[in-house]
């Protein structure tokens, strides 16, 4: 018989994947400080691909702990723009700031995910994608704000793909649910694979 799942995720992007990828999962959030744990990363200068990976590793271990049976997915995003790291904008000016800084820039979208059961990480991923801002005009960006703040404020790097976000890009490189949150073929693989996921 398969283990129960759980997502370690209060994401309403990554709950959707999944339920439309046809999983039986339960949700609990963990209860991280993401911006302090990731500020302590980046001062021991972890790479980025390794503090997304680190980050989701301390999400479903954390829920892993109370539910061990379970298989726990534990997911994380980083943006990475030349060596800088993004976080979710906390006002409209930071979003705002944020996006005029990506533009006519690339930058990486590194997104992680761990499966822990009994405490202990099962597997893990990391994927890429990688992102071109194409130049855009300050009216522009001030309608884009009016009509997406506060919904893009759960957004690394203010956006979504799956939204208007899309036409702030010339050019995405990299696998689409990677690009949402979570790199969704990978873990799907590996479910059906353990037998967890019917073949």
């Amino acid at each position: 018989m398969s283990a129960p799942i759980i997502l370690a995720s209060g994401s309403a992007i990554r709950q959707t994947l999944l339920r439309n990828a046809g999983l039986a999962f339960d949700c609990v959030a963990p209860r991280v400080d993401e911006d302090t744990v990731r500020i302590a990363l980046m001062a021991e200068t972890m790479s980025p691909r390794d503090i997304a990976d680190a980050l989701a590793e301390l999400k479903a271990t954390k829920v892993s702990a109370k539910h061990p049976a379970a298989l726990v997915i534990g997911c994380d995003q980083v943006l990475d723009l030349q060596g800088q790291l993004l976080s979710k904008p906390q006002t409209a000016d930071e979003a705002r700031a944020q996006l005029r800084a990506m533009q006519g820039k690339r930058h990486d979208l590194l997104s992680a995910v761990v499966i822990c059961q009994d405490g202990r990480p099962l597997w893990r991923y990391v994927g890429l994608a990688r992102m071109t801002v194409r130049p855009f005009s300050d009216a522009w960006l001030d309608g884009y704000m009016a009509r997406n703040w506060p919904d893009i404020a759960d957004c690394v790097g203010a956006y979504k793909l799956e939204a208007e976000g899309l036409r702030l890009f010339s050019r995405v490189e990299g696998d689409y649910f990677t690009v949402l949150g979570l790199p969704l073929l990978d873990l799907l693989s590996f479910l059906t694979l353990r037998g967890d996921l019917q073949q």
